[in-house]
């Protein structure tokens, strides 16, 4: 009994002189406000919002559970060899808010991969969000604008070479949500997106909206893979002005959004297509679009090639365009007619291989006087651009194989000289090339890229 008093008496003044220590003496003092580092386990689920958080993802497997937000100031760094899937009931997108970075770095060997959720045969477009990376570059809105697909989010500002972070051998696989009608979250979609932040090796497969979509900011990007797309390959709006080199799109005859028209690119400079500045203008070089290169019910809905409207301006140069079956080149506004063939030329369409089933030079909604779709072939072939009278013209190697695709130049090939870099194009971003469209002598899509997509009855 004794005992027990006494060690009672020894907790007791234990207790006291703790309570009487000061915080300096001993404790560190925690900043509420630090931002913290986490570092994932293999298998962990990336949920909910991240504030003042950097959160390394290793190499491993992983899950993304519904919209996962990194806000301003919180970073996502994701190892080569990382497997992010979505979560099959909790569909998942990733959102770089502004003032956020990702950093997904893979390498040729190990990319870093997005996919669905679902067993192998069973994937299908639309099984989960995509990636959405918003920054503070330039648009052409007169307030910030809140960006598509359900997310809630703004973007936009005055920063133009804002940095939001490197993707850099990147798949993205049956991505392409709609929260609600003309809403919808894209493979990649960049907001605001200034030049600071790195673009490379990037590709989108079997996307139930547009491949790659940036509205507005200055991003810069190279080797961009556009795959089975449904809406759009690429579509620029809201006063884009960044530059893209070495561009790929392969469509899939039997993959198109029935409500809609896919086209290699929509640009528009806003919706309604008016003169806000700065004006819609990507700087594209060494493309090469392929088209379905079918005409049937299931491949209705595949559109042009190139689909420049609304007021938009434009750099296409040094491509390769076949296999379309409705167009090629289309100008669809005034201002879009003039800034090419009239008298503002701030527009250029140089240096290309041109072929469509149908139209390969066509205009829409265009009321200039005199305008006409020869008109535009005439503009287009006496700036070196050469209308082939038939897809294979192009000699390519085998550009239309959807499991194994081959673009580039076979012998004889138009593509493999006839590149020029002038105007826009000597800017230092640009690689001079000889040929023209995506490819020389070096497949740069080998190795990290995915075609290898089998459609069963119940999906890829």
């Amino acid at each position: 009994m004794k005992s027990l008093k006494f060690k009672a008496l020894i907790l007791a003044v234990v207790i006291l002189a703790a309570s009487c220590k000061k915080s300096s003496d001993t404790d560190p003092i925690v900043d509420p406000n630090a931002k913290q580092t986490l570092t994932l386990q293999n298998g962990a689920v990336i949920s909910g919002v991240y504030k003042n958080t950097i959160l390394n993802v290793p190499e491993g497997n992983f899950t993304l559970k519904g919209y996962v937000y990194f806000e301003d100031g919180s970073e996502i760094n994701i190892a080569a060899g990382a497997t992010i899937k979505s979560d099959v009931s909790d569909k998942g997108a990733l959102i770089i808010e502004r003032g956020a970075k990702i950093n997904a770095i893979g390498t040729a060997a190990k990319p870093v991969v997005f996919t669905s959720g679902k067993a192998v045969g069973q994937r299908n477009p639309g099984d989960w969000g995509g990636i959405i990376i918003l920054g503070k570059a330039k648009t052409n809105r007169s307030t910030e604008p809140t960006i598509e697909g359900g997310v809630g989010k703004n973007f936009g500002g005055t920063v133009d070479n804002d940095n939001s972070g490197t993707l850099k051998y990147v798949r993205i696989e049956f991505a392409g949500i709609a929260s609600q009608p003309n809403s919808e979250i894209n493979g990649l979609t960049l907001g605001g997106v200034g030049s600071g932040t790195t673009i490379e090796y990037v590709q989108v497969a079997y996307g139930n909206d547009d491949a790659f979509e940036i509205f507005g900011g200055t991003v810069n990007a190279k080797y961009l893979v556009a795959y089975g797309t449904a809406d759009d390959d690429f579509d620029f709006d809201f006063g884009y002005t960044g530059r893209i080199q070495f561009g790929v799109t392969l469509r899939d005859p039997s993959v198109v959004d029935p409500g809609d028209a896919g086209n290699g690119i929509e640009c528009d400079n806003d919706g309604t297509g008016t003169n806000a500045t700065p004006a819609t203008r990507p700087v594209l070089s060494n493309f090469t679009f392929v088209g379905p290169n079918v005409d049937n019910t299931a491949s209705k809905n595949h559109n042009y090639a190139n689909r420049f409207r609304r007021a938009s301006n434009f750099v296409l140069n040094n491509s390769v365009l076949i296999g379309w079956m409705k167009g090629g080149l289309s100008l669809e506004s005034d201002a879009t007619y003039n800034s090419l063939v009239g008298t503002t030329t701030t527009s250029e369409f140089k240096n290309n291989l041109l072929h469509a089933n149908a139209s390969s030079y066509r205009i829409g909604s265009v009321t200039v006087a005199g305008a006409t779709a020869d008109a535009v072939k005439t503009k287009a072939e006496g700036s070196a651009t050469i209308t082939l009278a038939a897809a294979a013209d192009a000699k390519l190697t085998d550009p239309f194989n959807l499991t194994s695709p081959n673009m580039l130049p076979a012998a004889g090939s138009p593509a493999s000289t006839g590149a020029a870099f002038a105007g826009d194009l000597t800017n230092s971003f640009f690689s001079s090339t000889t040929y023209r469209g995506a490819f020389g002598t070096t497949n740069w899509m080998a190795g990290w890229t995915n075609f290898n997509f089998t459609k069963g009855a119940s999906g890829y």
